[in-house]
């Protein structure tokens, strides 16, 4: 995994870039080519999220992005949505279905209903044949248990998003074939279970992400927005928690992008 690929930068896989919080998008992109971030996906999280990152991705040539309904947005669902998701992956510069699947982090949570719709994109995501991006927030075992009954529905690649859970459970979704992404909270010393992860797992399963505008790096504690300028720093803690040069992360990172979201040649 060593040496360099042309044209490699610094990755985002997971951003939100349309809501508003960065006031001109064009000097955000332009800072982040300037420090060396190529690529950001910004992931859907509903129909309006989803049609405007395809929109951003139509006009400028480094943003990528996901279409898909997330777990705690689902009171805004109504029958057609799918359908409009299903139109959005056919975009040449749509990489995956997402972000989707399980939290269970508020009280009023409708389970069924969230596994219902998780279920019906995983199964439109194998259809389509393209990779899912996978929210999962105090679900672990509901989680683990719901995608290995699943596995087949994988097949074209699944990334978890912000990975949570235990190092134990990182080894079960490894066994799936999925990727983990890890963002600015992993760059603090008290984050032990991420950084714990980040150590464990394969190399050629790790992925950069930001959340932003939420999720700032250790540097940026307290800030807001975050932007996916962060990358660089999540690369360089990656990069020491594996014991590898932070041009060699960088690389690696991008490789493992390329592979799991093919779009992203486009």
């Amino acid at each position: 995994m060593t040496g360099s690929l042309p044209d490699v930068g610094y990755i985002d896989v997971h951003c939100h870039l349309t809501g508003g919080e960065y006031g001109d998008i064009s000097a955000l992109l332009a800072e982040l080519e300037g420090i060396g971030v190529k690529k950001v996906v910004t992931a859907g999280f509903d129909i309006p999220s989803s049609t405007e990152g395809a929109k951003l991705a139509e006009k400028y040539p480094s943003v990528y992005f996901t279409a898909g309904f997330h777990p705690t947005e689902l009171k805004k669902y109504k029958d057609g949505d799918l359908a409009i998701i299903k139109q959005l992956l056919s975009h040449p510069k749509c990489v995956a279905l997402g972000e989707i699947g399980l939290d269970y982090h508020y009280d009023d949570t409708d389970k069924p209903l969230q596994r219902r719709l998780f279920a019906s994109q995983l199964e439109m995501a194998a259809e389509v044949g393209i990779p899912v991006q996978i929210h999962s927030r105090d679900c672990a075992e509901d989680m683990l248990t719901f995608l290995k009954e699943r596995a087949d529905l994988l097949k074209n690649g699944a990334l978890l998003h912000c990975y949570s859970h235990s190092v134990e459970m990182s080894a079960e979704f490894s066994g799936l074939g999925i990727y983990f992404s890890f963002g600015g909270t992993s760059t603090y010393k008290g984050s032990k279970r991420a950084r714990k992860s980040i150590a464990a797992i394969s190399e050629e399963r790790l992925l950069t992400e930001t959340d932003s505008p939420y999720l700032p790096p250790a540097s940026k504690y307290g800030t807001f927005p975050n932007t996916p300028a962060s990358i660089p720093e999540i690369t360089a803690n990656m990069a020491a928690l594996k014991g590898v040069e932070e041009g060699e992360m960088k690389d690696i990172v991008w490789r493992n992008a390329h592979r799991l979201f093919k779009k992203l040649a486009n």
